[in-house]
Formats: structure tokens, C-alpha cells, sequence
């Protein structure tokens, strides 16, 4: 055969052989860049993941053990209230009750936290079928939002902890809900310690993803919470909207 045609085969030969190497090369690249970054993704996941799991526990208002009451009247209901609500134009207040609990503790971190919850549940509607959560209308207790390390129980220990306070204010909201027929509470905890600002058994304990106290508003009005809070008293209407 002639040497031209030899050579010419030659050729075609090595420029296939070149041109499957770097196909298969290509390949394994793309496949050891895809693994990496999806190894990246879990990993950041996982860290997004343990964040917020320590937030969790971080931002609890109370960490110690609870006795928990659940009942079972509406619990399925069309939606939850977990933020405060701009109030209905064209609508007029009526208290339908009241409670109010003294302040014991004067440090001023406790009276900070207390003021910034008081704040946010202040103003805050329930309509009719609606199941109010205290845990979530209030939110993380952080330090980005104004809270500070305050007295806080932690498996029966006094420690601090971010949200010190707001133990007070549930407990507030909760003896004002007992007034109202037709508000029935679906979530509820005790403290395993006594507290100063509420006879033993009337407390009721949050702590942000872990306790709530939550209430299912059976009337067939929106109700409104208001809520103030000075040095002394932490003070809560429950207001009939008309």
C-alpha cells in the first residue's frame, strides 16, 4: 500500500484516540465539580441548620420544666396570629377584661425586655375561629431586636438569658384570657419553680420553639390585646371590636 495512505490512516487514528481522551477528560471534570458543589451545599445546610437549632435554645425565656395543659375545644383552626395586626378602620373598642400583675424585679434588663414584648403583642387582633400564639406574634427574643440577659429559670436554676421577663407577660396575657368565655386555651405551662408575680398554679411559661401559650378565640367578634407596661405593672385589656 502506499506510504501516503499509511500515514494518512496514522493520523485519523491518533486524532481519534486524542479526541475520546479528551471527551472522557471533560466528563470527569464536570462529575468532580458537580460532587464538590453539592458537598458544599450539604455542608452549609447542615450549618444553616445547627444555627438556627442553637438560636432556638438561645432565645428561650424559660428553660426549666414545665407541667403542660392542652385542650382539646377547636383545635383546627384557619389560621394562627403570629404577628401584631394594624387595627380595622371604622371599628370601636370594648373591654371585656383585665388583669394585671405587679413587678417585682427592678434590674432594668428585665424591664427592657419586658417593655419591647409588651410593645409588639400591644394592638394585636384575633378574629373569630383564629388561634392566637404568643410565641409566635412576639418572636425571638435577640439581642438585634433590643433584648437583653435577664433572670430566666433553667432546669429550676436562676441563670440569664436573653428575653427575661416575657414569662411575666404571658402570664399576664393568659389570667386575662381566662376571663372571657369563648377564649379557650389550647397551649398552657407551669414554671417547676414558684413565681413572685402570680399565685402557684396561674403562671404560664414561653420559651421561642419549644412552650407557647396559644388560645383559640370562639366568639363570633374580633377581639383586640392591649398591652403597657411601666416600672411597677404589666397591664392587658382584652377589647371587644364593634
Amino acid at each position: 500500500m502506499d506510504k501516503k495512505i499509511w500515514i494518512t490512516i496514522l493520523l485519523i487514528i491518533i486524532l481519534i484516540g486524542v479526541g475520546i481522551y479528551l471527551f472522557y477528560n471533560k466528563n470527569n471534570e464536570d462529575i468532580i465539580s458537580n460532587n464538590t458543589t453539592e458537598n458544599s451545599e450539604v455542608n452549609e445546610n447542615a450549618s444553616s441548620s445547627n444555627n438556627d437549632e442553637n438560636n432556638t435554645f438561645e432565645d428561650t425565656s424559660d428553660n426549666s420544666s414545665y407541667t403542660t395543659e392542652k385542650t382539646g375545644a377547636n383545635q383546627t383552626t384557619n389560621q394562627t396570629v403570629g404577628a401584631t395586626n394594624p387595627p380595622p378602620k371604622n371599628l370601636s373598642e370594648k373591654e371585656i377584661a383585665s388583669f394585671s400583675t405587679k413587678i417585682y424585679t427592678k434590674d432594668s434588663e428585665r424591664q427592657n425586655n419586658i417593655k419591647l414584648t409588651c410593645s409588639t403583642l400591644n394592638n394585636t387582633d384575633v378574629a373569630p375561629g383564629n388561634t392566637f400564639s404568643f410565641t409566635k406574634t412576639v418572636g425571638r427574643s435577640t439581642s438585634s431586636k433590643g433584648y437583653q440577659k435577664a433572670d430566666i429559670f433553667t432546669n429550676g436554676q436562676k441563670t440569664k438569658g436573653f428575653g427575661g421577663g416575657n414569662c411575666q407577660v404571658s402570664t399576664t396575657l393568659y389570667n386575662a384570657v381566662l376571663k372571657v368565655n369563648g377564649l379557650s386555651v389550647t397551649e398552657r405551662h407551669e414554671h417547676s419553680n414558684d413565681v413572685p408575680y402570680i399565685k402557684n398554679g396561674k403562671d404560664a411559661a414561653v420559651a421561642y420553639g419549644s412552650y407557647d401559650l396559644k388560645f383559640v378565640n370562639n366568639l363570633d367578634y374580633s377581639i383586640r390585646i392591649k398591652c403597657s407596661a411601666t416600672d411597677n405593672n404589666i397591664s392587658i385589656k382584652i377589647m371587644k371590636l364593634e
